[in-house]
């Protein structure tokens, strides 16, 4: 055990056995300072090596004009140590002591790739728990949890974690946008400077994604240092970019919690969300693909079963009936569709978005037999069915409002607004979720469902996130292990809830509402900053976008919807027979590469015309890859400068050919680059990297994807 004090004779830190350690694997490095009271994160990034590390490499100035010492950033920065930028832990008893905890390290342990201690404060009888792992995919975690060990209720205000950016760190890269064009992104100088992004929609939300990256100078895809970090959480969150306070760039990020939200009572503990955050010393796409490793860990993540998908939300809406249907059903079949998903419409009383929501039983005024002669219908084409739910929400017009107003999520005497004619179910309450799970559990075991979609349609207003979020988790989780076979979509109007909170509970993601291949590729490129393609939802629209009413070509759409979890949401009783048979040669294609598309490496290429996107997927051994490039608009010139692909062994060669979905739309040329028409080309990694791949010119909202084998010597 060792134990810490502060000597204000002297005004500095003091221990009785200072010391450094050292948390590594080949690629992270991450030394904590346990000098102070509480541990203290003083590095972050590249592998350090194996050689000794000492203190005085981290000890900086004590400045005059302010307090007679440097106040440490502590993992929970404490504004007892000196720190005078937000404290890590904020609350008080209900009298309105305790504002500002005092914790010093009773206990630690460490491996070389962790370390856990726990932080006390014996005059207020609070524990804090803190647990930081470098975990195998090169993801670092941190955990806490604030134990109440006194006689008096605590009210919780915030408990965020602390995590040091070097000052080389000059711009951020955030994400965000709104309802159907999710996953912007925005890059903001970073000097003296600080900016939050703050969340107060009880959902991950549309409008601010809990992802940052902080990063040098221009940093890109393949170049520059990289810091990002995400907060596993899927309900309110903040966090705080501080490039003022004691000249200590920090990250400060954790749970957002409403005034008198959270009471921890005594021997209760309230479990933050874990923060995981990653470094690169190599651009972005390397930051991604630690995230995309984390995800892929999961137990059984390579024998997930990933069907294409048919959706019906834009092929019929409201308009369900046996016999369009099972049509649907035989023409899903016949371009190669696995999974059938009924989507909204099929419960009692839901023939538009005014009612139904909480009666969760067959409308039987539209299905007179049940749905199982439909699920028959789709299992006999070699199918399997899905079926869409909104289990949080409630209609006034229902007979579970009626039978129980009172299970509502609201407050007050106000009257409660709606959201799309619908109110939130107080998921707190053990009563709400006990019936939620009957209700879904009865439609498992009384048909055959390998899949649900499971909505969430408005945000939360004046209402407790916190034990909401808790809740969905708790029933999600119950319904999982009940019905393992099913597997679970998060949508939440598209893709507001996106997070490695709900990441254990589902399998899939819908990335958004909106299918416009021309939005969807801005909008799966900033989701695949954090997720990799293979859980995100990435359909087929019609060709008429539903949302932005825009036309693209089938080769368009295709190409964008071929980097992810492939789907369909298009009436394809309305598409011509042309139309089907192109399309059933894409789903035949992208069953080819889905393996691939499911378990490569997923990268981006830097470009100097804005205009121009490229990304691809490479295969561990770089044995296959499949690249796009895509015109969003039209630039000062139809050339396309050389896409230059950084990800191959330098001296290995490689043979490089055009892979076409449909009818190519080139710009007006007169000749194709060479080796176009010669239908391939030879270069070696070393040659795509300097020289580049020509490229033709291509059309506004226009793919061109190529295919690189390696030769094998």
């Amino acid at each position: 055990m060792v134990h810490y004090r502060l000597d204000w004779q002297t005004y500095s830190l003091v221990a009785a056995n200072d010391q450094l350690l050292h948390l590594y694997d080949e690629r992270l490095s991450v030394v904590i300072s346990t000098r102070g009271n509480v541990p203290a994160i003083v590095y972050w990034g590249s592998f350090l090596g194996h050689s000794p590390l000492q203190q005085n490499m981290f000890a900086r100035a004590e400045l005059g004009g302010g307090v007679d010492l440097d106040p440490p950033l502590g993992i929970i920065a404490q504004h007892h140590d000196g720190w005078l930028g937000n404290p890590g832990v904020e609350g008080c008893f209900p009298d309105g002591s305790g504002s500002f905890p005092h914790f010093v390290i009773s206990t630690s342990s460490n491996t070389t790739s962790s370390a856990n201690f726990t932080l006390s404060d014996a005059d207020l009888d609070l524990d804090l728990q803190i647990g930081i792992e470098i975990h195998t995919s090169g993801v670092l975690t941190i955990s806490g949890a604030l134990t109440n060990r006194g006689s008096m209720p605590y009210l919780l205000h915030s408990q965020r974690f602390a995590l040091p950016v070097p000052p080389r760190a000059q711009e951020l890269l955030t994400i965000g946008g709104r309802w159907g064009m999710e996953f912007g992104e925005q890059r903001t100088p970073w000097v003296q400077s600080t900016l939050s992004v703050s969340n107060n929609r009880g959902r991950t939300s549309h409008e601010k994604w809990p992802v940052v990256f902080a990063g040098t100078t221009q940093f890109g895809e393949q170049h520059g240092e990289v810091w990002g970090c995400h907060v596993g959480w899927s309900g309110n969150f903040d966090i705080t970019l501080d490039g003022v306070t004691e000249h200590h760039k920090h990250m400060l990020v954790g749970e957002k919690l409403t005034a008198g939200e959270l009471v921890i009572r005594p021997n209760e503990t309230y479990s933050a969300p874990t923060i995981y955050a990653v470094h690169s010393a190599h651009g972005l796409s390397s930051a991604s693909q630690r995230f995309h490793q984390f995800v892929r860990s999961r137990l059984q993540h390579e024998n997930t079963s990933r069907p294409v998908t048919l959706n019906t939300w834009e092929a019929v809406y409201f308009n369900h009936n046996f016999e369009t249907l099972t049509k649907l059903a035989d023409s899903a079949a016949h371009v190669g569709v696995e999974r059938f998903v009924l989507d909204d419409g099929w419960f009692s009383g839901r023939r538009n978005d005014t009612a139904g929501l909480g009666d969760w039983t067959v409308d039987f005024s539209v299905w007179p037999n049940g749905l199982t002669p439909l699920i028959n219908h789709v299992k006999s084409l070699g199918m399997e069915f899905g079926i869409w739910c909104e289990p949080e929400m409630v209609n006034p017009a229902s007979d579970l409002y009626r039978q129980h107003p009172d299970w509502v999520l609201h407050s007050g005497t106000n009257t409660p607004i709606t959201g799309r004619n619908q109110l939130v179910l107080d998921m707190s309450r053990s009563e709400v979720r006990n019936y939620l799970f009957d209700c879904i559990s009865q439609l498992l075991d009384a048909h055959d469902i390998s899949y649900v979609k499971w909505d969430h349609n408005r945000d939360l207003i004046a209402s407790p996130a916190h034990s909401q979020t808790l809740g969905t988790y708790e029933l999600l989780g119950r319904l999982k292990e009940t019905h393992p076979q099913v597997q679970f979509e998060s949508c939440a109007s598209g893709g507001g809830r996106i997070d490695f909170g709900i990441l254990p509970y589902v399998d899939r993601f819908w990335t958004s509402d909106s299918i416009d291949p021309l939005d969807r590729m801005l909008i799966q490129r900033g989701a695949q900053r954090l997720m990799p393609p293979e859980v995100l939802g990435t359909h087929i629209g019609s060709p008429v976008s539903h949302i932005t009413r825009r036309s693209h070509s089938l080769a368009f759409r295709a190409s964008t919807a071929f980097f992810g979890w492939l789907g369909i949401e298009w009436n394809l009783l309305e598409a011509s027979d042309h139309e089907r048979d192109r399309l059933a040669s894409v789903i035949a294609q992208y069953k080819i590469l889905r393996t691939l598309l499911h378990t490569g490496l997923t990268f981006r290429e830097d470009h100097p015309d804005s205009n121009i996107l490229v990304h691809g997927v490479s295969a561990h051994n770089q044995s296959e890859s499949l690249i796009s490039i895509t015109r969003l608009a039209n630039g000062s010139s139809s050339h396309i400068d050389p896409i230059h692909l950084h990800q191959f062994d330098e001296d290995a060669i490689f043979i490089i050919k055009p892979l076409h979905l449909g009818t190519p739309t080139y710009a007006p040329h007169r000749k194709l680059p060479q080796w176009i028409d010669d239908g391939s080309i030879t270069m070696t990694g070393r040659h795509m990297s300097e020289i580049g791949v020509v490229c033709p010119p291509l059309l506004p909202a226009s793919s061109f994807l190529i295919q690189i084998h390696k030769v094998m010597l």
